[in-house]
C-alpha cells in the first residue's frame, strides 16, 4: 500500500512541477513514506532522517533548498514528537492526508520567506471525515506491468498486537465507479495485471452508484475480470473472517484470478488467537483453508506469523508448528512479537523473553523454508504461464512472476515484457525459478498474449 500511496503522492505534487528523482541527493524535496506496524520499521525512519540532514545541509550549503517530509504511519503515530527528536522534517503528514500536500508546501514556502528559522515542523495527521481519494487528482505514473489500486483502507478488527486502527482508522471502502475507472486507465497504460490492496481487503464493501448496491470484493473482482486486457487479478491482504462464499466462489469460478491466496493466521494457538482478538480459532482456519482448496485445488498459500505473543507458551508454539504442517505453505512471513506503544498487548504481563522468541522463531522458519523449498521443487518439469516483467539478470533474458508470485527467469524477446507466455520450468533456485519458453513466440505486433 506504501507503494501505491507513494505513486498517490508524485500524481498530487506533479501540478507543483516536481517530478521523480532515482536518488535523494541534491533533490528540492524528499519524502519518507512509513510503516509502524514493527518497531524496526519505524525506527530505520529515524536512522534515514541522519542522513537527509547531511544532504539537507550541502543543498543549503550550494544556495539551495531540500524540503523533508515523513508522511505514512510513523507520521500520523507519532505527530509532533517527531518534528522534536527529528527538527530536520518540514513535513509530518499521514496516511489520510497526504493529498494536502500542495497546501502544506505552501504554508511551508511563506514560514521560509518569512524568515520563520524556529525549525518547527508542519503536522497534518487529521482523520478527515471525506475520503481522501475524493480529492486525489487522476493517477499519472504508471506502474508498469503490474498495478496496484488501493480499493479498502483502514481495519475494524483491533487485534491486540496491531496499530492499523490507531493509525489508519476505520475500514473504508472506496465505490466501484472510482476502482473501474482506475483499472482502466491502468491497462490503457500497459497494465496487464491489477493487484487490489487494502488492510483488510476482504472486508471491501463498496457501493456502486448506478444501482446503489453494495458490492463485495467477490462480485469486484469478477467485474474487473471483464475489462478487455486484464490478464492476471491479485488481493492481498485478507483476514480469515472476512473470507466469505461469493470471494471463495470467485477463486473457483474466475481464472484470472491468481491461485496464490496471502491468509494471515498469526498463530496455531487458540488461547493465543483469542488473546490476539484474531476473532477466529484454528480449527476455523482449518476448515476455510478447505473449502478454498475444494473450491480450487491449485491453490497455494501464504500466510503471516508473530512468535513469542505475549503468555505464548511452549505447547502454545507447538500448535503454530502443527497447524504449518497441517496446512503446508508456498511461501510466508515470520517475525518476533514486537512491542507497540499503545496497542492493548503492550501492556500484558507474561510478556516472552527475547531468547526464547529467537529460538522459536528460527524453528518457525526452518519449517516454512522447507515448505517454500519443497514448493518450488514441485514445479520443475511443469509448465507455468509466466507474466514477463522485465529484464533478467543476463543479457537476452527477461524475468517474470508465476501464478504463485515466484520469480521466473528464462531467455526471451523483449518484446514479450507484458505478456503472459507458458514457461517450462527446468531448474529451481532457493528463490526463484528458470526454464525455457514452451512454445513459438508471439508475434512482434501482437501487444498482449495470453497461452
Amino acid at each position: 500500500m506504501n507503494v501505491y500511496d507513494s505513486a498517490r503522492m508524485a500524481d498530487v505534487l506533479a501540478p507543483l512541477g516536481y517530478r521523480l528523482v532515482d536518488a535523494p541527493d541534491g533533490a528540492d524535496m524528499v519524502i519518507l513514506n512509513t510503516c509502524h506496524i514493527r518497531e524496526k520499521a519505524a525506527e530505520k525512519v529515524y536512522s534515514e532522517l541522519g542522513r537527509i540532514k547531511a544532504l539537507k545541509r550541502a543543498k543549503a550549503e550550494s544556495g539551495g533548498s531540500m524540503v523533508v517530509a515523513v508522511a505514512g504511519c510513523v507520521a500520523q503515530a507519532e505527530g509532533e514528537a517527531m518534528t522534536e527528536r527529528a527538527p530536520v522534517v518540514d513535513l509530518v503528514v499521514g496516511p489520510h492526508t497526504y493529498h494536502r500536500l500542495p497546501e502544506l508546501l505552501a504554508r511551508a514556502e511563506r514560514r521560509r520567506a518569512a524568515g520563520d528559522g524556529r525549525g518547527r515542523g508542519i503536522i497534518d495527521i487529521d482523520f478527515p471525515s471525506d475520503a481522501k481519494f475524493d480529492h486525489l487528482p487522476a493517477p499519472t505514473h504508471t506502474q508498469g506491468v503490474s498495478t496496484f489500486i488501493s480499493v479498502q483502507e483502514g481495519c475494524d478488527k483491533f487485534c491486540t498486537f496491531c496499530v492499523v486502527p490507531y493509525t489508519r482508522g476505520a475500514e473504508y471502502s472506496r465505490p466501484v465507479g472510482q476502482i473501474v475507472a482506475e483499472a482502466e486507465r491502468a491497462v490503457a497504460a500497459g497494465s496487464v495485471e491489477i493487484t487490489l490492496l487494502g488492510q483488510n481487503v476482504n472486508a471491501y464493501h463498496g457501493i456502486e452508484t448506478k444501482s446503489g448496491e453494495t458490492w463485495g470484493l467477490g462480485r469486484l473482482i469478477r467485474h474487473l475480470a471483464e475489462i478487455a486486457g486484464v490478464a492476471r487479478i491479485r488481493y492481498t491482504t485478507s483476514h480469515p473472517r472476512d473470507m466469505d462464499e461469493e470471494l471463495i466462489a470467485a477463486h473457483r469460478d474466475e481464472a484470472r484470478l491468481m491461485p496464490f491466496l496471502h491468509l494471515p493466521v498469526q498463530s496455531g494457538s487458540d488461547r493465543i488467537l483469542a488473546a490476539m482478538n484474531r476473532q477466529h480459532g484454528a480449527g476455523d482456519y482449518r476448515r476455510l483453508v478447505d473449502r478454498l482448496r475444494a473450491a480450487r485445488s491449485d491453490l497455494a498459500l501464504s500466510s503471516d506469523f508473530i512468535v513469542g505473543f505475549p503468555g505464548e507458551s511452549d505447547a502454545d508454539f507447538q500448535a503454530t508448528l502443527s497447524l504449518v504442517r497441517d496446512v503446508g505453505y508456498a511461501q510466508a512471513f515470520s517475525f518476533k512479537y514486537s512491542v507497540r506503544p499503545g496497542t492493548p498487548a503492550s501492556m500484558m504481563e507474561d510478556q516472552v523473553p527475547d531468547a526464547v522468541k529467537e529460538d522459536r522463531l528460527a524453528q518457525l522458519q526452518a519449517l516454512l523454508r522447507a515448505q517454500q523449498a519443497a514448493f518450488n521443487r514441485d514445479q520443475r518439469g511443469r509448465t507455468l504461464p509466466v507474466l514477463f516483467t522485465g529484464p533478467g539478470r543476463h543479457a537476452g533474458q527477461l524475468v517474470g512472476r508465476s501464478p504463485y508470485l515466484q520469480p521466473v527467469h528464462a531467455i526471451a524477446p523483449a518484446r514479450l515484457i507484458g505478456t503472459v507466455v507458458e514457461v517450462a520450468i527446468e531448474s529451481v533456485q532457493p528463490n526463484s525459478l528458470a526454464g525455457r519458453l514452451a512454445a513459438p513466440t508471439p508475434a512482434a505486433n501482437d501487444e498482449r498474449v495470453v497461452a
